[in-house]
């Protein structure tokens, strides 16, 4: 259970270096590398969830509360990730009902 203990988000200067890195890009660059890096860090959640999960199945977590943060932070980003996506394809069905 290493990464269990780093469940905290990103930091305001974390985001600050994301968003530096970003604005030389495109906005379909842009765009592309938020959704693989928001993609990438959900795996990376899920990951750990299922670590937290393993540990509680063979006895080995230390700390109960932390192991439940975590398998509960990797429903909530899986969630959220099911509802962008849901909502970017109704955007796309949408526009591809658009008439020109």
């Amino acid at each position: 259970m290493k990464s269990i203990n780093t469940i905290s988000g990103a930091s305001t200067a974390d985001l600050l270096k994301q968003k530096n890195k970003i604005e030389t890009k495109t906005g379909g660059e842009q765009f592309a590398q938020h959704l693989k890096s928001a993609i990438n860090e959900v795996n990376d959640i899920q990951k750990q969830s299922e670590e937290a999960i393993a540990d509680l199945a063979t006895g080995q977590v230390k700390d109960l509360h932390q192991a439940a943060l975590a398998i509960g932070k990797a429903e909530t980003s899986m969630k959220l990730m099911l509802e962008i996506r849901n909502k970017a394809l109704n955007a796309y069905k949408e526009i591809g009902r658009t008439q020109v």
